[in-house]
């Protein structure tokens, strides 16, 4: 059988987003073309990819279909830009997407205008790891942390960005009046948590260091989604990197964290025995725009980082 990358391309965006109306607005068509194409593609598979009762979702089918799907539209992409002669692309997959990875790397490269991304979300760090390992992507970004078992063995980072972290409550919340807040001040709301509390490293640790011992996870349903579930729900919270866009923040308050102030750290990570011809001049891209907006702002006394971001912090730079 013959896959139609069309296709393909229409089930990675809604898988991207879980969201058939947003897909279809990223693809540039209609929600109605968009579910044709889902169901023309579930119809040549012969298997459901999505469920659509109670939100969008992967099916197993689909989880399985999903990295695959990636591999085939970026093999489609690059027989393209060989053919017409294009220039190098770096493949970079990204992680974290509730708390928009790719406004940070946009913001790197902007001035590097000679060179060519090729983005793919990935869905976590272990992930990220496994196709750099594999070759199937040149480069990762998101917050990386060590794996069990030695998985991120033959693997190397660079820390790229340390972004305060805001407690997002919704008005009705009895801490919504606070101008700033204590991670202490937090211990009797319930810690909202947009995936299986073990997937998510830093709010773990958190939750771990400042003895927030109410904790509720859900499916990560997309970042609507985890806005609403905050809007309505007046005892709970969740941590959102300060300068991450929210939608629609009507019904929410965004309040710093102070005493300390949490920081979530960004890195690019690379295979060690596999470096892009371009991955310096990308790590200097990094390195410039840090410096102007002060992305590695640290001070011990003020901040907090989890202890296993301060290998990262400490590390030699590179290039």
């Amino acid at each position: 059988m013959d896959l139609d990358l069309a296709l393909v391309r229409a089930f990675v965006a809604t898988a991207e987003t879980l969201h058939f109306g947003l897909a279809a607005k990223r693809l540039n068509t209609s929600q109605q073309a968009l579910s044709k194409r889902i169901a023309r593609l579930e119809s040549l598979l012969t298997v459901r990819l999505f469920e659509r009762e109670g939100g969008t979702r992967l099916t197993e089918a689909g989880e399985r279909f999903e990295p695959a799907a990636r591999e085939a539209l970026a093999a489609g992409e690059r027989a393209v830009a060989a053919a017409l002669g294009a220039g190098q692309v770096v493949r970079i997959d990204v992680w974290g997407h509730l708390y928009a990875p790719m406004r940070t790397v946009a913001q790197a490269v902007e001035a590097l205008g000679a060179i060519r991304l090729e983005p793919g979300p990935a869905r976590d760090w272990p992930s990220a790891a496994e196709a750099l390992l594999r070759g199937d992507t040149d480069l990762g970004f998101g917050r990386v942390h060590p794996l069990p078992g030695g998985r991120d063995a033959g693997l190397a980072q660079r820390l790229v960005r340390l972004e305060p972290v805001d407690a997002v409550v919704s008005t009705s919340h009895p801490l919504a009046g606070a101008g700033e807040l204590r991670p202490a001040d937090l211990r009797d709301s319930t810690l909202w948590c947009p995936a299986e509390l073990p997937r998510l490293d830093f709010l773990r640790r958190f939750a771990d260091e400042f003895g927030v011992t109410r904790r509720e996870e859900g499916p990560n349903l997309g970042l609507d989604h985890l806005v609403q579930r905050i809007r309505t729900d007046a005892t709970c919270f969740t941590l959102f990197p300060a300068d991450a866009p929210l939608p629609g923040d009507a019904g929410l308050r965004s309040v710093p964290i102070v005493a300390p102030t949490p920081l979530y750290a960004w890195s690019v990570a690379w295979r060690e025995s596999h470096l892009h011809p371009l991955l310096d001049t990308l790590l200097r891209g990094f390195a410039e725009a840090g410096r102007t907006r002060r992305w590695l702002d640290y001070a011990p006394e003020r901040d907090w980082l989890p202890e296993s971001d301060h290998a990262a912090l400490a590390g030699p730079p590179r290039g």
